[in-house]
């Protein structure tokens, strides 16, 4: 074996671990740039929790957040709804209230245009099983869970539960989510950072 096919042989496998690393870097970077430039350039809007059911309190260092969008009423929703089972997505529309706090004012299974002064907020995908009766569609959207530093989670859902707990999330054109700020008793205990 000569001296350049012993080297070529070397410098294969570290090219690839180069091209994986830089992948694998880029990769990483998309996500964090992605969830920074909601948080940097959504809309600011303000939500009430809700309580939730006591046997999924503090798991790990998180909290469990729910809101009183995350079950839609069948009478916000307008359009066509699926007839078949499917992975679906619900598109809703939130306006400020008198609070301050924005609730759903509207809910379609088809992208909702921009109107007034509105935000339209994006669920995560998840499986739409269509019921007979009438029943309201419960839908996550990414901020249904905040960490927090070791141990003062309790707190927290102390809060939560006894509903004076507030999040303030910003919302980009696309629909997407982020947490910007947890309240309790409208004072501000926890603002996520940029970066």
């Amino acid at each position: 074996m000569t001296k350049s096919e012993q080297k070529s042989r070397w410098l294969n496998p570290l090219l690839a671990a180069l091209l994986v690393a830089g992948v694998q870097t880029a990769a990483l970077g998309y996500m964090i740039e992605g969830r920074a430039s909601i948080l940097r350039s959504g809309r600011d809007v303000l939500l009430k929790t809700v309580p939730v059911d006591p046997r999924d309190l503090l798991r790990g260092d998180y909290v469990i957040l729910n809101y009183d969008i995350s079950r839609l009423q069948p009478e916000l929703f307008k359009g066509d709804t699926p007839r078949e089972q499917e992975q679906a997505q619900v598109y809703v529309r939130l306006e400020k209230q008198l609070d301050g706090f924005w609730a759903a004012t509207e809910a379609s299974f088809q992208p909702l245009a921009s109107a007034g002064d509105s935000v339209v907020l994006r669920s995560l995908p998840f499986a739409y099983y269509p019921s007979s009766s009438s029943s309201s569609v419960d839908v996550e959207y990414g901020i249904e869970r905040f960490y927090v530093p070791e141990g003062e989670g309790r707190t927290l859902e102390e809060a939560r539960n006894a509903q004076a707990l507030s999040v303030n999330i910003r919302v980009d054109a696309k629909g997407k989510a982020q947490i910007r700020e947890i309240a309790v008793n409208g004072s501000p205990v926890y603002e996520e950072p940029l970066y």
